[in-house]
């Protein structure tokens, strides 16, 4: 005899698909209730505990509306476009991770697009053979039929030109890690980026380094341009620092070749290598080894992001941590807003400063000119 375990009140059999009925059960709310929490229209009509009580039951017993009639009642398709410039690193990933688990809350769907160095699709960058552009061939743009199939669109890192197809479209646009004055957006949501390098440079200065190089990503993007103005800033007012910058692409390879190009081009070694992000400080860290150097009693190494390969290195780095699901889920909250006809918030969320192993004080002493590299 096999025996059956007792379904929770309130749950739905194991076989039934829950409805909203279920979910008011669970939340001891109204099913008016569900629907306002659900379509974002509780405020002043159903208190924060219980909006959050039928969050938790909808998520619980995984339940989805019914978007193909809601559709038909609403004239929206709940469906959002994220834009990514490339999913080769979890920063994207985990943007993408908060801004589906607050669309799911609210019954949309979030469909993932990379589009490669913030370029549009309809604009492909040229590749590269033996230094010689070579075009690349044409990508078909997916936006074509965008203002039918989608709500809004949220971006990230990139351009909003690149969009200039989704624009046209007239649909919402919320711009993260992007120029808070570009009029194109409907609303930006920021990282505090600039606080970020500042925090890298003052532990940097504060640790006794003033020659300093910054391997600056070789990509146009507000972001990148905001780290340089900062970091250049933020030197400018230490006296006796010496900066200069190596430009690097974002890749392992890349770095290892513009930190080598740092450590043994002409005049003083830098004793400090401030990297744009942590793949291209994973590149430093290869270059002074091979130069015979140590990371970091001779060269200190920084990254940005905190992604894994912050850990995986040896020793770990030194980075900025940047909250990747928090700022995903604060861009759908701006674009659910502006869909409802709300002004969307536009915060700047903090980053932090992560120390560990791969700074310390510069190297002192005589010997430090016979090293590889120079002085």
């Amino acid at each position: 005899m096999t025996s059956q375990k007792a379904t929770p009140p309130g749950h739905p059999p194991a076989t039934a698909r829950a409805t909203s009925r279920d979910v008011a059960r669970a939340a001891g709310v109204s099913q008016a209730a569900v629907s306002l929490v659900l379509g974002d229209k509780w405020r002043g009509r159903v208190s924060p505990g219980k909006a959050e009580a039928v969050r938790a039951a909808a998520r619980e017993l995984g339940y989805r509306p019914n978007l193909a009639a809601r559709s038909l009642r609403m004239g929206r398709t709940r469906t959002v476009l994220l834009v990514v410039p490339a999913l080769t690193t979890e920063f994207f990933a985990r943007v993408y991770t908060g801004a589906a688990r607050i669309a799911a809350d609210h019954g949309f769907g979030v469909v993932l697009y990379p589009s490669p160095e913030g370029i549009g699709p309809s604009h492909p960058s040229p590749a590269t053979t033996s230094g010689r552009p070579v075009q690349a061939p044409s990508v078909p743009d997916p936006f074509d039929s965008a203002a039918a199939t989608l709500d809004g669109v949220i971006a990230s890192s990139m351009a909003a030109e690149a969009l200039t197809t989704l624009r046209a479209a007239d649909l919402p646009l919320v711009m993260l890690d992007s120029d808070p004055d570009d009029a194109r957006a409907t609303a930006t949501v920021n990282l505090d980026i600039a606080s970020g390098a500042r925090q890298l440079t003052g532990h940097l200065t504060a640790l006794g380094h003033r020659r300093i190089t910054h391997l600056a990503a070789d990509v146009r993007s507000w972001t990148f341009d905001v780290r340089a103005r900062a970091v250049t800033e933020a030197l400018d007012a230490v006296p006796g620092t010496l900066l200069r910058r190596q430009p690097a692409a974002l890749g392992v390879d890349a770095g290892l070749q513009a930190a080598h190009a740092a450590l043994t081009g002409p005049g003083p070694r830098p004793t400090a290598l401030l990297c744009d992000d942590d793949i291209i400080a994973a590149g430093a860290c290869k270059a002074v080894r091979r130069l015979g150097l140590r990371v970091p009693e001779d060269v200190s190494v920084t990254g940005f992001d905190d992604l894994a390969l912050a850990l995986a290195v040896e020793p770990e780095l030194t980075t900025v941590r940047l909250p990747a699901e928090e700022f995903g889920e604060a861009g759908m909250r701006a674009l659910l807003a502006v869909l409802d006809g709300r002004p969307a918030q536009e915060p700047t969320l903090p980053v932090e400063l992560v120390t560990r192993g791969s700074t310390a004080p510069p190297p002192a002493g005589p010997d430090n000119g016979a090293r590889p590299g120079g002085q």
